[in-house]
């Protein structure tokens, strides 16, 4: 099982190591992320195994979206089914 998490905001020192380590904490490995810095604007996407997590997929969610709302950035996760579901004709 794996989720997207999805990352926008101003970009700043440390976003990708934050999010990371949210991700260890909850025992969700990442597997890959691309990012791009567009004059101030951070924008990254990261695919994470989620099929070890220490919990459930919900107090994932909701601690990373609280990481983004401290560092006044929009943190999205959503699980790979649903982002399937949501980009299949």
């Amino acid at each position: 099982m794996r989720a997207v998490v999805t990352v926008i905001g101003k970009d700043a020192v440390g976003i990708l190591a934050k999010v990371s380590t949210k991700c260890a904490e909850h025992n969700a490995n990442v597997i890959e992320v691309t990012q791009s810095v567009l004059q101030e604007l951070f924008a990254m996407i990261m695919l994470v195994d989620i099929t070890k997590l220490s919990g459930d997929f919900a107090s994932l969610s909701d601690d990373l979206t609280a990481l983004g709302d401290s560092m006044g950035l929009k943190i999205h996760t959503m699980h790979e089914d649903i982002f399937n579901c949501m980009h299949h004709i």
